[in-house]
């Protein structure tokens, strides 16, 4: 293990002049320090910061073959190729791009040459070759640290993670995005059962020990209720019953295995589109039309109004008291982000704090519909978790000093009034599971930058911390995407937290299709 250390070193900062004429950049000169697993590594060229994109540029070197990697320089077409450690990485000089094992992918800085010697983003290289890179502002440091994915000697066996066996490994499955019901299944019991077994089966296979069912999509339901209608994608139509309680099926078959089953709402969305002609005669776009708000062609009941946050309440408590589930699970459906949202007749009717900010009225609001629900469920059934996964950033620097390294365009409190924070602070919930659907390259919201600002949220609270992660984005263009080891390298930096009590994968088809190679990945770090 420690030659293959020790290629890592060599790979990322020794150097080899290159003919050719040299590139200066405006960057930072403060001294910049890098260390390898605790170990200082020393350059002939000093690292710098590209302004503006604030991208550390490291100089990289040629190493020879059978070290572990074959690092080659094209002269002609200021091209250096990187091969071994499970990628195949090209970088050309002055180019935004590189190739990673065949696909065009989107750097942070051009590729330069700086005093004969070429430049090459850190954190980029770095990540493919399985390390993880923090980056520490105050003492201008950068800390590699390697994660063993790609040892050099074949004979070493790859060293799998050491999760603890209670940690949280949940997958979400969605009724509304294709986990379940499968395609060809309506109106097919027998179908829709052994489709939920089939997943199960995979999802055990890989280390899954949770899953979180989605109950409610639409002011709907996929059991039978009192108070709101079946969902379409049982039958075709809404309000139909299926034949049997797929609920109850569910929770047997899910508690035969030894995992748990969390019941999933999306509370306050009503209708995906603007159409009601195919709506049940109970469904609330119907029954009460007063309490709905369209905004882009979608309905969403209005959490200003107090009677329309009970009666989301009163549909949860239905579930929780009839099953036997392990958890009540809400997502980041508050209010809708990037839309006007036209309820200025509820802030007029019910504002009984008198706030002159409409926006303070809707974070108290959805705090006021947090609390009371967590209250709720603690006097029925205290064994039952009740936690929340809103949006992964909770505010930007730029807007609050307290908030995360970040520049997202979208954020929990200011866009979905969502108050993370305190219901954290107060407790009102047992865990927060932020979609946290970045990686550890995308410099507006970095999935390390994150997973820091979470962690110190519900340090010394009894606030459990579940990670959401992102293998949907696996193979998109997206910065860091292009490897399943991305999300492995997202699990093995929060080994370094006792506050990360698990993870939770968006979504549960996005698991068992295999991503880029993902399934034998994760069973390798569970020990499966």
């Amino acid at each position: 293990m420690r030659k293959w250390k020790q290629c890592i070193a060599l790979l990322l900062v020794c150097l080899l002049a290159f003919q050719g004429g040299s590139v200066t950049f405006a960057a930072s000169t403060a001294e910049i320090t890098i260390y390898l697993d605790g170990e200082e590594l020393e350059s002939d060229v000093a690292p710098y910061i590209v302004p503006k994109v604030n991208v550390t540029m490291v100089p990289l070197r040629v190493i020879s073959e059978g070290i572990g990697a074959s690092v080659k320089w094209n002269q002609a077409s200021k091209t250096v190729r990187i091969q071994g450690f499970g990628n195949d990485l090209s970088l050309t000089q002055g180019k935004s791009t590189a190739i990673v094992n065949g696909k065009t992918v989107q750097l942070s800085a051009n590729v330069t040459n700086t005093k004969n010697r070429v430049m090459v983003p850190i954190r980029f290289v770095s990540e493919h070759l399985g390390l993880i890179v923090k980056w520490n502002q105050s003492a201008k440091t950068i800390h590699l640290t390697s994660t063993n994915l790609w040892p050099t000697d074949p004979e070493i066996p790859v060293v799998p993670g050491e999760p603890e066996d209670s940690d949280m490994r949940g997958a979400w499955i969605s009724t509304i995005n294709g986990d379940w019901p499968k395609s060809g299944s309506m109106n097919n019991v027998e179908k829709q059962k052994s489709d939920f077994i089939q997943e199960l089966d995979k999802l055990e296979s890989m280390g899954i020990n949770a899953v979180f069912v989605q109950l409610r999509g639409a002011a709907d339901a996929i059991y039978p209720s009192t108070l709101v209608p079946w969902n379409k994608v049982l039958t075709g139509t809404q309000g139909v019953d299926p034949g049997y309680d797929p609920v109850s099926f569910m929770i047997e078959e899910v508690h035969k295995r030894g995992m748990e089953f969390h019941a999933w709402f999306n509370p306050f969305r009503a209708n995906t589109t603007a159409d009601i002609s195919k709506n049940a005669a109970n469904h609330v776009v119907n029954v009460h039309p007063d309490w709905i708000v369209t905004a882009k062609n979608q309905m969403y009941i209005n959490p200003g109004i107090p009677d329309a946050r009970q009666h989301i309440i009163d549909a949860i408590m239905e579930v929780v008291n009839r099953y036997d589930i392990d958890g009540v699970h809400l997502d980041d459906y508050f209010y809708p982000s990037n839309v006007t949202f036209n309820d200025a007749a509820a802030f007029k009717a019910y504002n009984y704090n008198n706030y002159t900010d409409i926006n303070d009225w809707r974070v108290d609001n959805i705090n006021r519909f947090v609390q009371s629900l967590g209250e709720q469920i603690q006097a029925v059934k205290p064994g039952v978790e009740y936690g929340i996964s809103p949006f992964g950033v909770w505010r930007n620097i730029a807007d609050d000093p307290t908030g995360s390294n970040t520049k997202a365009g979208v954020t929990a409190y200011d866009d979905m009034h969502a108050d993370v924070r305190t219901w954290i602070q107060k407790e009102w919930i047992d865990y927060v599971a932020p979609q946290i659907y970045w990686s550890m390259s995308l410099q507006a919201a970095r999935y390390d930058i994150l997973v820091d600002w979470w962690v110190d949220e519900v340090s010394g609270t009894d606030v459990d911390l579940y990670i959401g992660h992102s293998p949907y984005k696996l193979g998109t263009s997206e910065a860091g995407w292009h490897t399943a080891n991305e999300i492995i390298n997202q699990l093995k930096y929060n080994e370094q937290y006792e506050e990360v009590d698990g993870d939770i994968y968006f979504s549960a088809q996005y698991l068992t299709k295999n991503p880029l190679g993902l399934i034998g990945l994760l069973q390798n770090y569970y020990g499966k």
